[in-house]
């Protein structure tokens, strides 16, 4: 079956490393904070000025002026600092984000990524989106797969508006990770229970598939 919301997150949070700074995105990104691995130590950065997030917080933790880029309530982790959105991004803009974890609409086989604006849709401003994608030194982008349409996500070339170009270096989606290189996408797993036939007919872009394509674990 397709990874859950959850899954997808979970799956993610296996990227991080010791020591990272991370920022996490809109949507699905956000959850990533409720599933990092035990041992490691991150701190996890949401764009409007607070570094060191920490889970979503219980009833009994909510505070109404503790929120992350989506407006949504958080908890801030030991070691937390809160500053302007003006110094958040000149971290951002400044390289000293490890990882980067947001959504798209659309990603190509060159790492290209449109995710700001659908045109003759609601467009409601790009956010930090853009300094993200051209700051960080590695970025994962979380998707479906296919739209709600059945159509892919991943393309040969996006057709939407680019928000950055050839920076996206995996993709995470509900039914497999990927890798960006050499002008393809590299199947390096897929969700349990999804074959790499049916990945391979909801992948318009070029795709690479090695011999033996492992599926994802979650303990």
């Amino acid at each position: 079956m397709a990874l859950t919301r959850e899954q997808i997150a979970q799956r993610v949070a296996r990227e991080l490393e010791d020591g990272f700074y991370v920022n996490l995105g809109i949507g699905i990104p956000t959850l990533v904070a409720n599933f990092v691995p035990e041992g490691i130590e991150v701190m996890l950065q949401s764009e409007n000025g607070l570094l060191g997030m920490g889970p979503y917080p219980t009833k009994d933790q909510v505070d109404a002026d503790m929120i992350n880029a989506g407006k949504e309530t958080v908890t801030a982790a030991t070691g937390a600092a809160i500053f302007s959105s003006a110094e958040s991004f000149a971290m951002i803009r400044g390289g000293h984000v490890d990882l980067t974890v947001l959504g798209a609409f659309e990603v190509d086989q060159q790492g290209n990524i449109a995710s700001w604006m659908i045109p003759k849709k609601l467009v409601k401003g790009m956010g930090g989106a853009m300094d993200l994608v051209a700051g960080a030194k590695n970025i994962i982008c979380v998707m479906t797969h296919a739209n709600k349409h059945g159509e892919s996500k991943l393309l040969s070339h996006c057709s939407l508006p680019l928000t950055g170009v050839n920076c996206i270096n995996k993709i995470v989606t509900d039914l497999a990770v990927l890798e960006v290189k050499d002008g393809a996408f590299h199947l390096l797993e897929r969700a349990p229970g999804i074959s790499v036939d049916e990945i391979v007919s909801k992948t318009q872009g070029k795709l690479v598939v090695p011999e033996c394509v492992p599926e994802m674990v979650f303990s």
